[in-house]
């Protein structure tokens, strides 16, 4: 549906629009404007309502049109500070409780975290944010922060680097989720977790078949350093598990496998509980915002073994690379029943109707009705 009203806004370019918030489809048409808009820093078609636009509608689409411009802002402009700095001031808005973990003050802390990000020049971090009533069900939201990524060791091929600004992408996914679900005022208990660094090469840098600690006590082999997002996420998740939370979210730019499964229209997605598995798909298909599920295979967990260690970073054979990475994750969160992991492209390539070149987060209002409808309004 806001494909649709993508192709309007780029056929008309920068007009005034009236759109009539009450409507049934408001939300979706505001999307597609926002999605067509121009390029990062420029003006986007103002869109005015017949009738008030709500504040919580406004914060949802600031909050959307914020997260894609997090992921559009060039490295050079959004580092590691400055994106837990992005991170904090929404606590701040919205008067959650943050916290922000300099990896560098204890490494053995967040081991993983460290060994990804200890070459660069951006130090690593871990930003962490609690917001709502502790009595509500707590819905634990992590996102993969990797400002650049270049593989580290195992290099990128220069075709594969040029967009990797947007491997913060589920970082700004979730940071968007989070504002939209304090603008509606959601009864959950929320705990957002990014982890952020740069995956760089220096002095330092992690080397495949070096062996690594996580938080959860977990060795891992490095078999390929250009798998790193897998292992921020790691510790992160590890954290956000102690809490035993209701519904555990992680988002990230995690495999091309996925790129190759489903194209960069669709975000596929994991998860172990059938329930959330089938309402998730439900929800996508009826707000036309794509969402698809692919099979958490656990007999492929033995692509992951290791001789050396607990477990590999990759794969054995480079098939089935999404759900390799989806088994990764899930050995550090098996103390949670209903996980769920989307593995998202971030970008959009522009060469469909109604869809311009750049960030993009697919799935983004599935997940956000599917929550409201699964929790409820306040």
């Amino acid at each position: 549906l806001s494909s649709s009203w993508g192709i309007l806004a780029q056929k008309l370019g920068a007009v005034n629009l009236k759109l009539d918030p009450s409507d049934e489809g408001f939300m979706a048409r505001a999307a597609g404007f926002l999605a067509a808009r121009r390029t990062f820093g420029t003006e986007t078609p103002a869109l005015s309502c017949e009738g008030k636009l709500s504040p919580t509608q406004r914060a949802i689409l600031q909050a959307y049109g914020s997260a894609l411009k997090l992921i559009e802002a060039p490295t050079s402009q959004l580092h590691v500070a400055e994106l837990v700095h992005a991170g904090v001031m929404l606590a701040e808005q919205y008067d959650a409780r943050c916290q922000v973990f300099s990896i560098d003050d204890d490494p053995d802390a967040f081991p993983a975290i460290h060994a990804v990000g200890r070459t660069a020049l951006g130090r690593p971090q871990l930003l962490r944010f609690t917001w709502g009533n502790i009595d509500h069900p707590r819905v634990s939201l992590v996102g993969k922060g990797v400002v650049f990524d270049t593989g580290g060791l195992n290099l990128k091929p220069g075709q594969s680097m040029g967009l990797m600004r947007k491997d913060m992408g589920g970082a700004a996914f979730v940071l968007g989720l989070a504002s939209a679900i304090m603008a509606k005022g959601l009864p959950v208990y929320l705990d957002v977790l990014i982890p952020a660094v740069e995956n760089g090469i220096g002095i330092g840098a992690m080397r495949p078949g070096d062996i690594l600690s996580t938080r959860a006590g977990i060795s891992v082999e490095i078999g390929n350093t250009d798998a790193e997002g897998r292992l921020i996420l790691a510790d992160a998740m590890d954290l956000a598990v102690e809490a035993q939370p209701d519904l555990l979210i992680d988002v990230a730019t995690l495999t091309g496998a996925a790129r190759v499964a489903m194209g960069f229209d669709i975000t596929p997605y994991f998860s172990r509980d059938p329930k959330t598995r089938v309402d998730l798909l439900s929800m996508s298909q009826k707000i036309g915002d794509p969402l698809w599920p692919l099979p958490l295979w656990e007999p492929y967990e033995r692509k992951l073994r290791s001789g050396f260690a607990d477990i590999n970073n990759v794969g054995d054979d480079g098939f089935g690379g999404a759900i390799i990475a989806a088994c990764f994750l899930s050995k550090f969160c098996e103390d949670v029943e209903d996980w769920l992991h989307l593995d998202l492209a971030a970008w959009d390539h522009g060469d469909r109707p109604g869809h311009r070149k750049g960030a993009a987060m697919a799935g983004w209002f599935s997940i956000l009705a599917y929550l409201e409808e699964r929790y409820g309004s306040s």
